[in-house]
């Protein structure tokens, strides 16, 4: 897609199809929506008091003008109340024109920028939530089957027609477009089959990645991890016949490397569960338990291409967890690369043993601060349900800039409560530093208390996406399967990191 920013009146130039947003005032229409309302001779003002014309939030209209308008058709977008409409709310309602176009099979689109602004949304808000929900809500995994022979028509050309600086309006419409594509390579990544996306074949992704927007890149293999002693991600692996990887990138945004932000995803690419085996129900969709490497990698692709200056390093533990005669097994204790040495209760909690080498991993690359992401829990369903992320941390003010940032990529979190407690109860065993399983009550908070033992004085939040990282039903911004959850906050965080740590 391909967009240009013009300057004048859109009323004054010729288009196929003109996008303009509709409030619910009782007063008269003023400024574009007068001059519109003139050209149909009062019209406008009779289809919106009869109803055949809606200003609700999130609805479309599509009408067309009969050469009372150099306009063909106009797209209105209605926005409800002015002083109602949320950041949130316009880019779902520019997901929803986004899914209108598609359907529609319209190739080039005018959008009068302007009557979509209120007094707590600019010029630049809207033209980033504009790219970003077209972007979001025209994803389709395309997946694997035959191909129709009908031709795909996609969006390629966006007029957007504002008042505001061109410049500006510019890089505001490329980052909303960056961080829904980066977005969109997570869900595809999180919708493939795990035997179509190995930890080999992960790690060949972030390698290309690599090379594509200069990343230093580091893939350690079996050999590697056993030379140095990854005794966590190595046991999760010990059952495959897929061999693990440990994919590092490092983006360097200083000279010097140091204020280093960490970002470690939890690359389980299928989870049977291990000898603690999932039920029938609970084994499908496991592919789906790379989501935090997914949404790691998405946010780096964004970082690649808007290359900001923050020192980043992404570690990634790859692998699946499968049952065979070298799988390991409960009551065995096993030597993580921090030296900890660690009881296993339940096979089933291995995300958790994964992520501790890669945090790890990630301060022996100079972090100093860590944010892991990881489908970790069934236990954060069950406290906030499927859509809300999961947070622990041991340091609230890097949570409150991983708040900021989630707020603004609309991306709701809730902290958890992170205890002395909870972190007597990971260090409860008789043979072994830590267990890796204390019980099934709060298990979400056990399972971010055992990461956190890794993280140990360095800065840190944990975020539990296992809810949010799919969802069954389509939405205003995508359809059914991968969400891309906590893509665009990471993405987001890393470039409010640029501008606070400068």
């Amino acid at each position: 897609m391909k967009w240009f920013v013009h300057n004048e009146s859109p009323l004054q130039s010729s288009h196929d199809y003109l996008v303009v947003g509709l409030w619910d005032k009782s007063s008269q229409f003023e400024g574009m929506h007068e001059e519109l309302n003139k050209e149909l001779d009062g019209e406008l003002t009779s289809l919106v008091k009869e109803g055949d014309l809606s200003t609700k939030a999130k609805t479309i209209t599509k009408l067309p003008m009969l050469g009372k308008s150099m306009a063909k058709r106009i797209i209105f977008v209605g926005l409800g109340k002015q002083k109602e409409l949320t950041i949130d709310d316009l880019r779902e309602s520019f997901g929803v024109l986004g899914k209108v176009l598609k359907e529609s099979r319209v190739k080039n689109v005018s959008v009068a920028l302007d009557t979509f602004l209120s007094e707590g949304i600019d010029a630049s808000d809207a033209g980033q939530a504009l790219t970003e929900g077209i972007t979001l809500s025209s994803y389709e995994f395309e997946g694997y089957r035959k191909k129709s022979n009908l031709p795909e028509v996609t969006l390629e050309t966006l007029a957007v027609w504002t008042q505001a600086d061109a410049q500006e309006m510019t890089a505001a419409l490329e980052v909303g477009f960056v961080l829904a594509e980066g977005t969109n390579s997570a869900r595809t990544l999180v919708n493939m089959p795990a035997n179509m996306l190995t930890a080999t074949k992960m790690a060949d992704y972030a390698v290309e990645l690599a090379e594509k927007y200069g990343f230093e890149s580091e893939i350690l293999g079996k050999e590697e991890m056993e030379s140095v002693g990854m005794g966590a991600l190595l046991a999760v692996n010990q059952g495959s016949a897929e061999p693990p990887r440990m994919i590092v990138l490092k983006h360097k945004g200083r000279e010097e490397w140091t204020d280093v932000l960490g970002l470690v995803g939890k690359g389980i690419t299928f989870d049977t569960g291990g000898y603690s085996i999932k039920p029938k129900d609970g084994i499908v969709g496991m592919k789906a338990d790379m989501g935090g490497a997914a949404a790691v990698l998405g946010a780096m692709e964004v970082i690649g291409r808007l290359q900001p200056e923050q020192n980043v390093v992404a570690v990634i533990p790859a692998t699946d967890n499968m049952v065979s005669s070298k799988a390991f097994k409960p009551d065995d204790v096993i030597t993580s690369l921090s030296g900890k040495t660690i009881e296993i209760l339940n096979t089933d909690a291995e995300g958790r043993l994964a992520l501790a080498d890669g945090v790890t991993y990630a301060k022996q690359h100079g972090a100093n601060y860590i944010i892991d992401v990881a489908t970790l829990t069934g236990g954060v369903i069950v406290a906030l349900g499927l859509d809300k992320t999961g947070a622990l941390t041991n340091n609230e003010e890097l949570f409150e800039q991983v708040l900021e940032a989630s707020a603004e990529a609309g991306e709701f979190i809730w902290q958890l409560p992170y205890t002395e407690g909870d972190k007597k109860r990971v260090r409860k065993s008789p043979v072994a530093d830590l267990n890796n399983s204390p019980g099934r009550d709060g298990h979400a908070l056990f399972a971010g208390a055992f990461i956190g033992e890794f993280a140990e004085g360095t800065p840190w939040v944990h975020l539990d996406i296992a809810g949010t990282a799919t969802t069954k039903s389509a939405h205003h911004l995508g359809p059914a399967g991968a969400t891309g959850a906590m893509t665009r906050t990471l993405a987001l965080l890393i470039e409010q990191f640029s501008l606070k740590h400068k």
